[in-house]
């Protein structure tokens, strides 16, 4: 079943049954506290209001939807989950449209506005959820039946891997995962166990090719069932994991998991795994970030509009040369970019190669200096958070050249992959500008943390830090 379908039919649905709640609420207001006769019903789409309802409302419904990441993975979804996401959304939904569009409205008893309120809730939950129900309950089924998969590959081909393997076969209630193949730990040479496994499905090859085989088989989920023995080599399986976008990872529990309650499961039909949880934040919390970071990136632009034109202008009236600065950075995914500064250093600063910048820089041009300082010629990357290559607040992107140095010496640099870079970061604010890849690595700590405590929260107070660099100069 082709995922992209189903979105659109979500959509769709979604919008029919807005439209419809909207309109039966206002019927249910014209009728119920203004008294209009069935013979009068006609007078309803004769309103203004009615119309604005019924193209406005649909659409606010679509962004909340949006925004807590009800269409995607709609191949994934369960009944209940369903259940539990529609209803939050219709209460708040329900809640932003009661003070913004029936509050003001002129009634004659203040319990007709609260009965608008409940009527609402009710009926576009109850439309909504049915819709819903009819479709995941279609694609749960489908699932169940094998007609609908999920490209899984298997990391391990022990007892293990083999008995996994049989286990998600053989469970009663079928979860989807559709072999493509699995890959060994320690060797590619043939034991008694995988050649059981190979006997069900291909061996792909080491753990050294996961992410080629990833690309290559489009795999959404990744099983790992490696055996006692092997235990250590489950930290950097997972670090190889981490560039690999939105791969579900699992892994096999052991006794000791189950006693200290880290086994979850979506159904008590399935065998027991535990999901690594590679989201950062939750769904909404990435899309208020997202829009956070468009439309202060818009009024940045506008705002300092005057200060761009002037120091576009001195930039070239300073020193010979363009007056931006096009550079390949890496960013989200290990895909590399195009990041754009005001020029600060002399045409051919760079060409005996690349370097880094310090202190007394002899590339750094005068009116450069000044820029560095107060970050002028970070301005221009606004213009990258539009495209959506960077984000506000991140972490400090760097050229290919430089990450395979830090690499070699901190490989879990690969970790900051999973976000995308930003015009500012945790590691800029306590750490500064690094001068040498030593410091790039002390640096990174900070960028580490600041994924694994991602919030817009956080970003606000990175925000303030940075602003109050800028206004004491402290820049470099």
């Amino acid at each position: 079943m082709n995922a992209r379908k189903v979105t659109i039919r979500y959509i769709l649905l979604d919008i029919l049954s807005a439209m419809t709640a909207w309109a039966l609420l206002f019927l249910f207001r014209k009728i119920g506290f203004e008294h209009l006769q069935p013979g009068d019903i006609s007078l309803v789409f004769s309103d203004t209001n009615f119309w604005r309802g019924i193209v406005v409302v649909p659409l606010g419904w679509l962004a909340l939807y949006t925004m807590q990441g009800t269409y995607k993975n709609v191949l994934r979804k369960s009944r209940l989950k369903e259940f539990q996401q529609t209803l939050l959304a219709t209460v708040i939904g329900v809640v932003v449209i009661f003070f913004v569009l029936l509050l003001d409205d002129q009634v004659g008893a203040y319990n007709n506005y609260y009965l608008s309120l409940v009527f609402l809730l009710i009926i576009h939950f109850t439309l909504t959820y049915a819709c819903r129900l009819v479709q995941t309950s279609s694609i749960v089924r489908k699932v169940h039946n094998r007609q609908i998969g999920f490209p899984t590959l298997l990391i391990g081909s022990h007892r293990k891997a083999y008995q996994t393997y049989l286990d998600l076969e053989n469970q009663e209630t079928y979860s989807g995962n559709t072999f493509v193949g699995f890959v060994t730990v320690d060797s590619p040479n043939p034991t008694h166990a995988e050649s059981r496994l190979a006997a069900v499905m291909p061996c792909m090859g080491t753990t050294d090719d996961i992410r080629q085989i990833i690309a290559d088989h489009r795999v959404e989920e990744v099983i790992i069932a490696v055996e006692d023995t092997e235990q250590t080599q489950i930290q950097q399986i997972l670090r190889t994991l981490d560039g690999c976008g939105e791969v579900i990872i699992k892994i096999t529990p052991d006794a000791r998991d189950i006693i200290l309650g880290m086994v979850r499961i979506d159904s008590i039909f399935h065998s027991p795994l535990i999901t690594i949880n590679t989201r950062l934040m939750e769904e909404w919390q990435y899309s208020v970030k997202r829009l956070c970071d468009i439309l202060f990136s818009i009024l940045a632009l506008i705002l300092l509009s005057p200060l761009f034109l002037i120091t576009a202008i001195l930039v070239k009236t300073t020193s010979p040369g363009p007056v931006f600065y096009a550079q390949e950075r890496i960013g989200y995914k290990g895909k590399p970019f195009k990041m754009h500064k005001f020029r600060s250093m002399y045409t051919d600063a760079e060409a005996c190669g690349p370097a880094l910048s310090r202190d007394d820089d002899p590339r750094i041009t005068p009116f450069g200096r000044i820029m560095r300082k107060v970050r002028l010629d970070e301005i221009p990357q606004f213009y990258n958070v539009l495209k959506g290559t960077m984000s506000i607040v991140g972490y400090r992107p760097e050229r290919q050249f430089y990450i395979d140095q830090i690499v070699k010496r901190c490989p879990e640099y690969l970790l900051l992959q999973r976000i995308k870079p930003g015009i500012t970061s945790w590691g800029q604010v306590k750490y500064g500008y690094a001068t040498t890849v030593d410091e790039m690595c002390e640096r990174l700590k900070y960028d580490l943390l600041y994924m694994e405590n991602m919030s817009i929260t956080t970003d606000i107070k990175i925000l303030i830090y940075t602003v109050g660099i800028i206004f004491q100069g402290r820049g470099k």
